[in-house]
């Protein structure tokens, strides 16, 4: 059946290809594309320049930018202000929003989103120095860490996964609510223990902490996964990932999204999520965590109503009926 499947989109993508230039034809000459991504050190604003580039180059007229921001649930609050046209965002994030979980950052359902595509897994990376001696969860008991920007898709993976180790931000000796970058620079200077980033696999900080001094990757059991349930799933950070790092690693994942909103023109989002499949290598050029997008893999986990632009291009390439 999957093969089947992958088949049948195999042979619609080159079909849509063929048909790409009258259907761009009709894309607003006017599009502005606003792509709201995360923090510059992370994988959502490297990928969220591959796309401006594409976008900008492939639907005529249109006019694209890049806005570096606190991720997840900044960039949802943002597209229910019709404040952007594409975002970045855990699939987490993306069911409190449309939920309206007000501890998670939305005080109340943010039904304006609608759903562009799943795309790559984020990986939970809890990363320390070898100094701090933390080898486990138990070890950030009373240990300083930073765990994203404050009610960022990364800080609502850090409660989760601590919550769920029977652990809480009480536990800690410290805690830092920073971005990717600055999390580094503090365990550098000693001034804190340990960061947990979610992210693609190979982010950027955690190389350049790596390449500076030895480092912990801490494993999350697949125990916590259990616990957690979905939208979180094992998963394994391979050995060789980061300076240093020997063996694989066990840890959780949770599926990231791209997502749009309800007025933004449909022939705009279509021809989004069309070139964001026909341009992967490009977006593997970027960033390697672009390897996980997949079209076979678009619905998966989608809690939103998918956007008609999106949902006219699946159909087109067979994944819907």
């Amino acid at each position: 059946m999957r093969n089947r499947l992958l088949k049948k989109i195999g042979t619609a993508l080159a079909v849509s290809s063929f048909l790409m230039g009258a259907s761009m034809a009709t894309a607003r000459a006017d599009a502005f594309i606003n792509i709201l991504t995360g923090g510059t050190s992370g994988v959502y604003y490297p990928l969220g320049v591959a796309l401006s580039k594409i976008y900008g180059e492939n639907i005529p007229g249109a006019r694209t930018q890049v806005q570096a921001t606190k991720a997840s649930v900044e960039n949802l609050n943002l597209l229910q202000k019709e404040r952007g046209e594409i975002a970045f965002a855990l699939g987490d994030s993306v069911q409190f929003a449309w939920e309206g979980n007000a501890e998670a950052g939305f005080p109340k359902k943010l039904d304006k989103l609608r759903g562009i595509a799943a795309i790559y897994p984020n990986y939970i990376q809890i990363v320390a120095s070898k100094e701090s001696g933390i080898t486990s969860l138990d070890g950030l008991k009373g240990k300083a860490l930073s765990v994203g920007a404050a009610k960022s898709g990364t800080e609502l993976n850090a409660r989760a996964i601590l919550g769920a180790s029977g652990l809480s931000y009480d536990d800690l000796g410290k805690t830092e609510y920073l971005p990717f970058s600055e999390s580094v620079e503090l365990i550098k200077n000693r001034q804190i223990d340990a960061t947990l980033q979610s992210a693609g696999l190979g982010v950027a900080s955690i190389r350049d902490l790596g390449a500076s001094l030895p480092i912990n990757i801490v494993a999350v059991p697949a125990d916590i996964a259990a616990k957690l349930g979905q939208p979180y799933i094992p998963a394994t950070i391979p050995a060789g990932t980061y300076p240093g790092q020997e063996s694989d690693v066990a840890t959780v994942a949770v599926t990231n999204m791209l997502v749009t909103h309800e007025d933004v023109p449909e022939e705009t989002v279509y021809l989004m999520t069309k070139l964001l499949y026909e341009n992967l290598p490009e977006l593997v050029v970027a960033h390697k965590a672009a390897l996980g997008i997949k079209p076979e893999a678009a619905l998966d986990g989608m809690v939103l109503p998918l956007h008609p632009g999106a949902l006219r291009y699946y159909r087109e390439i067979g994944l819907v009926e």
